[in-house]
């Protein structure tokens, strides 16, 4: 059984990142959802992001760090999309990072915006649809492909269409078939982390 530490998207804590936590349960692994907006949830990406600018995408990213205070070490991370940020960050400067599982997004490892390279021993999969004008639009993929190429456990998962928040049931953007292979892809990596 893994520890899991799950961050929502820039949407919230929807009902659909919920269902993806219980998922996971139902896979025999502890999860815990932490909900960086306080009960708030948003129409659209766009009114999520013009919520996360109000307070600050510093701010709220570590907000998403300090929840990880009052747990045990051995956390695998998560986090979908502006989750990714808080997940990733603790995944490579947190000791005793069981591994990282980032979806829709993905932060640099070098350059101006890294956190730095990836740690020893930290196994990642990372999730995104392979015309997703985020995604890819914005360069997560390229990111993603310098971790892989860098990291000794890492692995990129593509799938077939331009949606973003693919994985959240409660959206327009939800692709049963793409989520149906994450999970499994997630679930067979929580397995030996």
């Amino acid at each position: 059984m893994a520890e899991v530490l799950l961050f929502h998207h820039a949407q919230g804590l929807t009902s659909g990142v919920r269902a993806f936590a219980d998922d996971l349960r139902a896979g025999g692994h502890a999860v815990h959802t932490p909900d960086l907006f306080e009960g708030r949830t948003f129409a659209s990406i766009a009114e999520g992001l013009a919520h996360i600018e109000t307070i600050g995408f510093e701010e709220l990213s570590e907000r998403g760090v300090r929840c990880a205070d009052d747990l045990p070490a051995g956390l695998v991370y998560a986090g979908f999309s502006f989750g990714v940020l808080p997940a990733q960050k603790l995944a490579q400067t947190r000791p005793g990072a069981r591994g990282a599982l980032l979806f829709h997004s993905c932060l640099p490892i070098r350059g101006e915006w890294a956190i730095g390279p990836w740690p020893d021993g930290v196994p990642v999969q990372i999730h995104g649809m392979d015309a997703d004008p985020i995604f890819v639009g914005e360069g997560d993929i390229d990111a993603a492909r310098d971790i892989v190429a860098t990291a000794k456990d890492a692995a990129l998962f593509l799938y077939p269409g331009d949606r973003h928040y693919f994985a959240d049931d409660s959206l327009p953007s939800y692709d049963a078939e793409a989520t149906a292979l994450l999970t499994s892809r997630v679930l067979a990596f929580l397995a030996r982390a």
